[in-house]
């Protein structure tokens, strides 16, 4: 399994290094070991393998869409790179006991609050239950942010290469102060991340995020 999952890599960081300029300056401040959130935003398709790509060697993971396991070549990918099916729409706690596991064996897990696509490369409100892995993990957070992707097709299309440009911010972990976490905490907690994420964007593209005066730090601990 190592052997093929290390082949994968290969194809998949040629072929991107052929379809795009990866401008990626940041991505030393990537542990290099010990459970991971990652919070990233969502324009498609290339930030996944882009992602599992310039991590490596780390193993890389996240949740699904259960719907994604109906493909043939999906199904065989995403259990070769561990992800976890989650059933949107849902409460699923089978999906967030997998994540738990996941990171108990050292992998990277990718988040992207948004739930959906954004498709315009703008980021979209969060849902508040990604916060729940970080609040039963403990794990430490990491902002990833990163632009471009969203003219891939447009510009296969047109037989050019896209600039994906990748950005790193600062851990931080969930500190809830003893407090009560509901609903709207909850949606505060993601919401404090999602401003994070939005620090790292060109003012273009922060979307629901975009004024970042809004934004506080109420349940985030910054790491060292």
């Amino acid at each position: 399994m190592d052997f093929i999952r290390w082949y994968v890599y290969i194809i998949i960081k040629i072929g991107l290094s052929v379809l795009c300029r990866v401008n990626a300056p940041e991505m030393n401040k990537v542990p290099l070991c010990g459970p991971l959130i990652i919070i990233v935003n969502h324009t498609g398709q290339l930030e996944v393998p882009v992602m599992f790509g310039w991590l490596w060697p780390r193993p890389v993971t996240g949740w699904a869409k259960v719907e994604t396991w109906d493909i043939p070549f999906f199904h065989w990918l995403f259990n070769l790179w561990g992800a976890v099916p989650v059933r949107r729409g849902e409460a699923d706690t089978s999906a967030l006991r997998a994540a738990l596991e996941k990171l108990n064996e050292g992998y990277i897990f990718g988040v992207a609050p948004e739930g959906t696509r954004n498709k315009n490369g703008k980021l979209l409100r969060a849902h508040p239950g990604a916060a729940m892995l970080a609040l039963h993990s403990h794990a430490p957070i990491l902002p990833i942010a990163h632009w471009g992707g969203e003219n891939f097709l447009p510009n296969l299309k047109r037989l050019r290469r896209t600039d994906f440009h990748i950005r790193v911010g600062q851990s931080f972990r969930i500190e809830t102060h003893g407090e009560r976490i509901g609903k709207e905490e909850r949606q505060q907690i993601v919401d404090e991340m999602m401003y994070q994420l939005a620090a790292l964007l060109p003012e273009e593209y922060r979307g629901e995020y975009s004024d970042v005066s809004k934004a506080t730090t109420t349940f985030l601990k910054f790491e060292q």
